[in-house]
């Protein structure tokens, strides 16, 4: 990662009108660790919100009067919103103070779970899920650039993965929580604890958060200049693909731990837990991978994650046997999410907003994608495995994408070595 996304605090201006330090950016508000904690329990919060409804499909269905596939739209309805969110928000908040920024998304969040939770009807509650999907992207790229701006100096792939462990730990400890709440209490109640959720977050965000003003120059035109680089395409691209493996085994788990490892039902919140740890291990992974290398830790996620769909595949009858591979899958594929996300915040350039919020955008293509390959060849009867072999080959699809990306980058660096400034080359200098 270059020194555009996480040092850009230098170009805005204290009250004297000199750049501020990185030190001087980071004080005003406490301890660094406080305030990428402040930030990560908005990641906690929209994990929460973002997988509960999976949770709660059969609870949620008769609440509303839908079918159980009906009910299945609303987390499409959901995925769609953070598809519109992130370029949408990107542009529009371009120029707001960051902080500021963080506090409205969070506010959004809880305003919108709560529209979710009073929603009278099918209808009104896929509007609210839609709308709860559209400050998800914009929310995670604006932490992710403060966390960044005030992180220790080569230290910005752990504030990013720090900030992307609360989506992690969500799932291993908030969706549960209010699975079990939905249950016992109604599945509305689901979505008020995520409301009092997100607005716990905006007092620690205004408490411990400091105040950072937006890119001196910002714009919505600057962003979306974004959408014109070749290299942001190819990473929103290895995403998309790349990352669609893990969902196609993600969203078929219960089906392949019952019928093809003959379990009982109650293996598969073994499962689901076990997947959720591995998010955790691999998000926590993520951060010294970064720091060591984007790219090529891009390319361990990637193939990775491919060799552990491969491992799933060959496991998977053994029952119990599957539990490592279904680890790895979703440790590789954290690894994966983390340098992505510093990918795009360094290939964007000037785009900074744009560029940290649609790695999200990209991810929820990809879960979409996978979902949907995944029906695809268990309706063509190739059995609950067949998944996991589709997210091979989306997981091969993904690296020819990333090696694309880096021959392109080395041709870039080589150019820039070769024209100097004033238009001169390096053989005419």
């Amino acid at each position: 990662m270059t020194a555009t996304a996480a040092t850009d605090s230098s170009s805005d201006s204290t009250s004297d009108g000199s750049a501020p330090t990185r030190s001087q950016a980071a004080r005003p508000a406490g301890h660094y660790r406080l305030a990428v904690l402040a930030l990560a329990m908005g990641g906690f919060t929209i994990g929460t919100t973002e997988f509960v409804t999976m949770g709660l499909i059969r609870e949620i269905a008769a609440g509303v009067d839908a079918s159980i596939p009906s009910a299945g739209h609303l987390i499409s309805a959901y995925a769609l919103g953070v598809v519109v969110g992130a370029p949408v928000l990107a542009f529009f908040g371009a120029r707001w103070p960051r902080r500021a920024l963080l506090v409205a998304l969070m506010l959004a969040y809880g305003l919108f779970n709560a529209l979710s939770a009073v929603a009278a009807g099918f209808e009104m509650l896929f509007v609210a899920r839609f709308l709860d999907g559209l400050p998800h992207g914009a929310y995670f790229g604006v932490a992710s650039l403060v966390a960044t701006q005030l992180a220790p100096a080569g230290r910005a792939g752990r504030a990013v993965a720090s900030v992307m462990l609360g989506l992690s730990v969500a799932n291993v400890i908030g969706v549960p929580a209010a699975t079990w709440m939905g249950q016992h209490l109604g599945w509305r109640s689901a979505y008020w604890s995520v409301s009092l959720l997100a607005l716990l977050t905006v007092a620690l965000v205004l408490a411990v958060v400091p105040s950072v003003p937006a890119l001196a120059g910002a714009s919505g035109r600057r962003e979306l200049a974004a959408f014109g680089k070749a290299q942001v395409w190819l990473t929103l691209l290895a995403g998309a693909i790349g990352f669609g493996g893990l969902f196609a085994v993600f969203s078929y788990i219960a089906p392949t731990v019952t019928r093809v490892g003959d379990l009982g039902d109650g293996a598969v919140p073994v499962f689901l837990l076990v997947l959720g740890l591995g998010m955790v291990a691999g998000t926590w992974l993520a951060g010294p991978l970064a720091d060591w290398s984007v790219m090529h830790s891009l390319f361990v996620g990637s193939v990775g994650l491919g060799l552990a769909l491969v491992a799933f595949w060959l496991l998977a009858p053994t029952g119990w046997g599957a539990l490592p591979a279904a680890f790895a899958i979703t440790s590789l594929g954290s690894v994966l999410v983390v340098n992505l996300q510093l990918r795009l915040m360094d290939v964007a350039g000037e785009a900074q907003t744009l560029g940290a919020a649609m790695n999200h955008a990209s991810l929820n293509v990809a879960n979409a994608l996978g979902a949907w390959i995944g029906g695809i060849v268990i309706a063509a009867g190739h059995g609950y495995r067949a998944p996991a072999l589709a997210g091979v080959a989306l997981s091969i699809a993904g690296v020819l994408v990333l090696v694309w990306s880096a021959l392109l980058q080395r041709r870039q660096d080589a150019l820039s070595r070769l024209v100097q400034p004033g238009g001169r080359t390096a053989e005419n200098r």
